[in-house]
């Protein structure tokens, strides 16, 4: 029997074994799925707890409850990926053969590449919010902070949803409202980016929201290091933010496994094919979602997308069939914006955000590149999507893998 291993069990990883476990004979094909914990979180979730908004039990899960029949989980972490011999080593020393590979091992923070970042206002007045301990930490400093200067920075590009950087700044807005100190609270977006977004016409727009809720922008700004003691944040070029609070974006890397073996670039993300989604190095390798340094979002709709792709690829490699070129980079977002409203974008790697209507073109029901509450529901209803529908790989109605001009104008 040959043997399918996917390295990682979370949106990407989980997505693959359901989509391929239908698709595959049991018969000829084992799957297994390897990652380090049995925990799930729905990670677009962690945005809403600084903000009392979800709660832990809202975002995790046990992972095993989402593996399909038929797959088998094993929990260990990952010492090493040996492609010359097609096989991986676990950390107890055990090997895993494989005849194909996917490697989902998604990104990771790593606060330590940034100077002063882990030092002596880690968790006490710096803090992330990319994982769930940060998360819940945040929101009990935002539930004391009353007055003062509040400064969210991404430290490099890039990073892993690239618009929950403005969204925090969008809930921070309308949170200190709530609480009714919002004219005490500074809200300042220090970002290595020449706008609020990557894609021009979004900056644009995104921007333009960012001034109208009083929040001043910095921009190229690169962090250098962290004054924890003086609670001060410098750029290389000899700039300073001060703050009070700082919420950091650390960097983004990729796997621990991927950067010991030797299969990643300089931030241990693996080189992919573009389109096809195959390793640059290893004809039966396949890299999915944030473990691929492809020019793409970092986001779960994105390995959703190329989730239809690898699933055809599969098949195609194992058949010895030429391999479709059909990922176009489609990454679509909900973006929060505080006040029950929320934007959404649809771009791929050729085409940026544009105005419409989407799913439906010319119907909706929601509003691309502009503010709505439909918007702001869409984004809501989207966790009950995620743990029904996409991590079984089951099809989105009326959202497909390769964008659509259709509904959408210039």
């Amino acid at each position: 029997m040959k043997k399918l291993l996917i390295l990682g069990g979370g949106t990407a990883g989980t997505m693959m074994a359901s989509k391929l476990r239908r698709a595959l004979d049991p018969d000829q094909w084992a799957i297994t799925v390897v990652d380090q914990d049995d925990r799930h979180v729905y990670q677009p979730g962690l945005l809403f707890i600084p903000f009392g908004i979800y709660r832990a039990r809202d975002v995790v899960k046990p992972r095993r409850r989402f593996i399909p029949n038929g797959v088998e989980l094993v929990l260990s972490g990952i010492d090493v990926i040996d492609p010359d011999t097609s096989s991986v080593r676990l950390s107890d020393g055990s090997r895993l053969p494989y005849d194909l590979l996917i490697v989902a091992t998604g990104s990771r923070i790593v606060p330590a590449e940034t100077e002063g970042l882990t030092g002596p206002g880690w968790r006490k007045n710096i803090f992330d919010f990319y994982t769930l301990e940060g998360a819940q930490q945040l929101f009990y400093a935002l539930e004391r902070f009353e007055q003062g200067r509040l400064v969210l920075n991404v430290a490099e590009m890039p990073i892993k949803c690239p618009v929950a950087p403005l969204e925090f700044l969008f809930l921070a807005d309308w949170f200190f409202h709530q609480k009714g100190n919002r004219d005490r609270v500074e809200l300042v977006y220090a970002t290595p980016l020449d706008g609020a977004f990557t894609k021009p016409r979004a900056s644009a727009l995104l921007g333009g929201l960012l001034a109208e809720k009083n929040v001043l922008v910095e921009t190229e700004f690169n962090a250098s290091e962290i004054d924890g003691d003086g609670r001060i944040l410098k750029s290389w070029d000899g700039r300073e933010v001060r703050y009070d609070l700082l919420v950091s974006i650390p960097t983004n890397m990729g796997s621990e496994a991927v950067e010991r073996s030797g299969m990643g670039d300089d931030l241990a993300f693996v080189p992919t094919e573009r389109e096809t989604l195959r390793s640059k190095e290893h004809k039966n390798v396949f890299v999915l979602g944030d473990a691929t340094d492809l020019p793409s979002s970092k986001a779960g709709s994105v390995a959703h997308f190329q989730g239809d792709v690898l699933e055809k690829n599969v098949l195609r490699a194992i058949d010895g069939r030429k391999l479709c070129e059909d990922f176009d980079g489609h990454a679509n977002c909900f973006i929060e914006t505080g006040f029950g409203k929320a934007v959404l974008i649809d771009f791929n790697y050729d085409t940026e955000p544009l105005p419409g209507r989407f799913p439906l073109p010319g119907i909706g029901p929601l509003s691309l590149l502009g503010e709505s509450e439909a918007n702001h529901w869409g984004k809501m209803a989207f966790r009950s999507v995620y743990w029904n529908q996409l991590l079984a790989g089951r099809e989105i109605p009326f959202v497909d893998s390769k964008m659509s001009l259709l509904g959408k104008w210039s």
